[in-house]
């Protein structure tokens, strides 16, 4: 602990990291919890933000986490919980002591309580469900009950309803009547007589208008009704292309269910931005929280399919082996074309997958990217082609050896702006996740292209 104080107390403070936990603050907590003493750990505590605490509580070693917790005591908060990476949610909660674990979800909204409970193991997801009032446990349950990854996962039951009949007094004389209403929420929904719901009214709206207008004539143009079976993903998309606050959920028969608010779905926006970054890098969903065994897990699979192209890109050098033994420049040159086309298909490959993830790359425009990314190939091999001619001249005083590299880094850097994407593409329209496997393949295809264009060359052309 005492080490851990001094690596914080030597850290600076970079304009950039101006949301980051403040030093000063996270050594007070740390010598707080060093010492043993609770009311200057609350008092270090109190200033910070659930977030904030869970940052804390991911990055400190898991000795010292369990300390702080049963330090910290009742005054956990149930956000913290819904903060907390996954990795590490789970230990958390088993440290937690169970008065303190139900103090803190009983002050979740329904949404918050299923994305904590539905990653658990049985006897956790029974110690917090056990925590809630019948009713709570109820709606918990039967969002429990959707798919995963679905909408009705997604959604809050606590929603703010109105019949489509009411009037702005109506509404507003419920809204202070009513002491249950969400801790947040955006819209008031009106729904028929049937629960189908029929629009959304702003709050803003609502309380800038007269108490005889109908609630119909305040409705928001733009209004998107979330099926409870459709994928979070789609959820997402739907939020960030129509700018959407917040969205009724309905059932199979339409009836209103519950409610997505656009913090829900920004956060699976940001969970699906980063799945794709990390098995681009083939490091699955690892955290900085996972343990040596379990990070090795995950990495091994990508690094053997590594070795098995890197195996097979060495097959196409065997076949040079007498060439290269007759000409040493080509084993020194042959590396610079394969990994230029390596950088530029991961290049292509990168802007084909966001796109794809954003759906910016259909079927209307496939053929017109591809042509795209194949002439930014072809002149960025020309550019290059040009360098690395003149370098093959002026290093080994061989013209005909520069004509070879430029030719051969003219034909890879091509061959890398089709692959990298005509791959995700196909690997797409065949239902595989083109971030997690299309790395692979156009590093393959730029490698063995690479060489057999460079070496094939040089043999016709110098030997």
């Amino acid at each position: 602990m005492t080490d851990q104080i001094e690596e914080q107390a030597e850290a600076g403070t970079e304009p950039e990291d101006a949301y980051a936990l403040d030093r000063k603050a996270v050594m007070a907590i740390l010598y707080a919890v060093e010492i043993d003493d609770r009311d200057a750990l609350i008092a270090a505590m109190e200033p910070l933000h659930a977030a904030d605490i869970a940052d804390l509580l991911e990055q400190v070693n898991p000795y010292d986490r369990t300390r702080l917790i049963r330090l910290y005591g009742k005054e956990f908060d149930g956000d913290i919980l819904s903060e907390l990476d996954e990795s590490i949610r789970e230990e958390v909660i088993s440290v937690l002591h169970p008065q303190v674990l139900a103090d803190a979800v009983r002050e979740l909204d329904s949404d918050d309580v299923v994305d904590l409970i539905e990653d658990l193991e049985e006897p956790q997801q029974e110690a917090i469900l056990d925590a809630l009032e019948d009713s709570e446990r109820v709606a918990v349950e039967q969002s429990l009950a959707y798919p995963e990854y679905s909408a009705g996962r997604l959604m809050q039951r606590e929603v703010v309803a109105a019949p489509e009949h009411w009037r702005v007094g109506d509404a507003i004389d419920f809204l202070r009547a009513h002491k249950e209403l969400p801790e947040q929420f955006y819209h008031i929904t009106l729904v028929d007589p049937r629960m189908h719901p029929m629009g959304n009214v702003t709050l803003g709206r609502l309380m800038g208008s007269r108490r005889e207008v109908p609630l119909t004539d305040l409705v928001e143009e733009v209004f998107q009704v979330i099926p409870a079976t459709q994928y979070e993903g789609d959820v997402a998309y739907a939020f960030n292309q129509y700018h959407l606050i917040s969205a009724p959920v309905v059932d199979d028969e339409g009836r209103l269910v519950g409610v997505i608010t656009i913090d829900d779905a920004m956060a699976v926006l940001d969970e699906e931005h980063e799945e794709d970054i990390m098995r681009l890098a083939g490091v699955g969903e690892g955290s900085l929280s996972d343990r040596v065994i379990e990070t090795t897990k995950q990495r091994l699979p990508w690094l053997a399919v590594n070795l098995v192209t890197a195996v097979l890109a060495s097959l196409v050098i065997a076949q040079f082996e007498a060439a290269i033994a007759q000409l040493v420049a080509l084993a020194v040159l042959m590396p610079i074309v394969a990994s230029m086309g390596g950088n530029a298909g991961t290049q292509s490959l990168t802007v084909a997958v966001r796109a794809i993830a954003t759906r910016d790359l259909t079927g209307a425009n496939v053929w017109r990217v591809i042509r795209r990314e194949v002439l930014v190939g072809l002149i960025n091999g020309v550019i290059f082609a040009v360098v690395m001619g003149i370098v093959g001249v002026v290093w080994f005083g061989s013209p005909a050896l520069g004509y070879v590299i430029a030719a051969a880094m003219v034909i890879n850097l091509v061959v890398a702006g089709l692959a990298g994407t005509v791959i995700p593409v196909a690997l797409e329209r065949v239902g595989v996740d083109p971030a997690l496997a299309s790395g692979a393949f156009v590093t393959t295809v730029t490698d063995i292209v690479g060489f057999f264009a460079f070496l094939g060359l040089a043999v016709v052309v110098l030997l």
